[in-house]
């Protein structure tokens, strides 16, 4: 799997969080509606930026609590995890 994402509009409209080598499917889609979309005009790319962006966040400190609290309950280390790495664009 490409550790690097890229967030993009497709010829769809929609706004997509993906691979960046284009493996696989989309991690997230957003599709706004028409009468969004007319209100939005050219600004629909950044407004999904930024929900995609606010998503990859709470996931990290989603994700940040359930470590913690999982070493809290075990002694042992998490080598599995030393190698979590990527790069949203």
């Amino acid at each position: 799997m490409s550790p690097l994402l890229e967030i993009v509009e497709l010829s769809s409209g929609e706004i997509v969080l993906r691979r960046a080598d284009g493996a696989g499917e989309p991690l997230v889609k957003i599709k706004f509606s028409d009468e969004v979309r007319v209100l939005l005009c050219e600004h629909s790319l950044d407004i999904g930026k930024a929900m995609v962006g606010a998503g990859v966040q709470a996931v990290g400190e989603v994700y940040g609590h359930v470590l913690e609290h999982h070493e809290e309950h075990h002694e042992y280390a998490f080598d599995e995890f030393d190698d979590v790495s990527g790069v949203l664009h």
